[in-house]
């Protein structure tokens, strides 16, 4: 099972943050949210389909995201877990620790913001350049 959210880069993605990758639907970010990588998303963890959530909050299922920029694709790789909410309306955030709230959507993952292509974040400083977060789940 799979589902993509479209998102939007900005000026102040910094994308250095040693421990998670954000998406969210806001559309203002300060350059103290180094873990964002996208605003304006389609939707925040709420927004998920239902059927998708009921897989990420098992501690067996593998999660794997997918960013992807034109011709940039960068993989994410990590777990559910049953202690997942998955209800915040505005935020998505993956994450390297076990660290769960209600942005949380995968835990364990193999990297974080700070492993993204610099080139992939030169693009997504521009707030015309569209990106996808493709969410699949086994």
């Amino acid at each position: 099972m799979h589902f993509e959210i479209s998102f939007h880069g900005h000026k102040n993605v910094r994308s250095l943050h040693p421990k998670s990758i954000e998406i969210t639907t806001e559309e203002n970010l300060t350059v103290n949210g180094d873990c964002i990588v996208g605003v304006k998303a389609s939707c925040g963890c709420l927004g998920i389909p239902d059927k998708i959530k009921e897989s990420l909050k098992k501690d067996q299922t593998k999660v794997t995201c997918t960013i992807q920029v034109n011709d940039f694709s960068f993989k994410i790789t990590g777990s559910g877990s049953e202690k997942l909410t998955l209800t915040n309306p505005h935020d998505i955030v993956i994450r390297k620790s076990n660290f769960t709230c209600p942005r949380t959507l995968s835990i364990g993952c193999n990297v974080a913001s700070d492993s993204i292509p610099r080139e992939m974040i030169d693009l997504l400083q521009d707030p015309n350049t569209k990106g996808i977060f493709r969410i699949e789940v086994e």
